[in-house]
């Protein structure tokens, strides 16, 4: 027997914003500090950011803007409004963890697993709150709900693709550990946000 869905309250939603996209951004400093890679849109960022170093918050912004008019056409204003401000929140987020972590030694592997299980569990928190941090999260969640196709299968796809076209920015050990990240990260989504499973909107 089929339970009905449960409506989050609007508070119930500010603070998965506030959690998911502090979790995300925590993985993405992570990231950052070992030189890691990753996918979507976060992977192209890191791309322009380790080439040209600038600031990793605001180039992830501008990647990202594109997408924002495939929210506006394919999904509703309350996904769109959401998603604007989880992207925003990861881009401020992602700023301000330097002034208070810092690091003496970080593994490359250690940074992948831990990084990217982060990032994913802020996925998650996302996603079951009808938000999504943009770019290809946007695409994944619209081909799961239109058409079934699962969005942790989609990411990996395109996660791994933007992974393995970074390897003239990043040495063998890093691409290997960000490879492992990248599954890491989607082997976790993939588990944890299937259709049917959760029923909260």
């Amino acid at each position: 027997m089929c339970q009905p869905a449960i409506r989050h309250r609007p508070y119930e939603d500010v603070v998965a914003l506030l959690v998911g996209s502090l979790l995300v951004s925590l993985g993405i400093n992570l990231y950052n500090r070992a030189g890691l890679m990753t996918g979507g849109t976060a992977g192209l960022a890191f791309l322009i950011h380790y080439l040209c170093g600038w600031t990793f918050g605001p180039v992830y912004f501008a990647v990202n803007a594109p997408f924002q008019y495939f929210a506006f056409r394919r999904m509703s204003r309350q996904f769109r409004f959401k998603t604007f401000c989880a992207m925003t929140l990861v881009a401020g987020f992602s700023m301000l963890h330097p002034r208070f972590i810092h690091y003496d030694r970080l593994d490359v592997f250690y940074a992948a697993v831990l990084g990217a299980s982060v990032m994913a569990t802020g996925f998650v928190v996302l996603f079951r709150h009808r938000a999504s941090l943009g770019g290809v999260n946007i695409v994944a969640l619209f081909l799961q709900e239109k058409h079934g196709i699962r969005a942790g299968k989609v990411q990996m796809a395109v996660d791994v693709s933007i992974v393995a076209a970074s390897l003239f920015v990043v040495s063998t050990r890093v691409l290997a550990a960000s490879l492992i990240g990248a599954l890491v990260l989607n082997l976790v989504v993939a588990l944890n946000h299937r259709p049917g499973r959760y029923v909260g909107v």
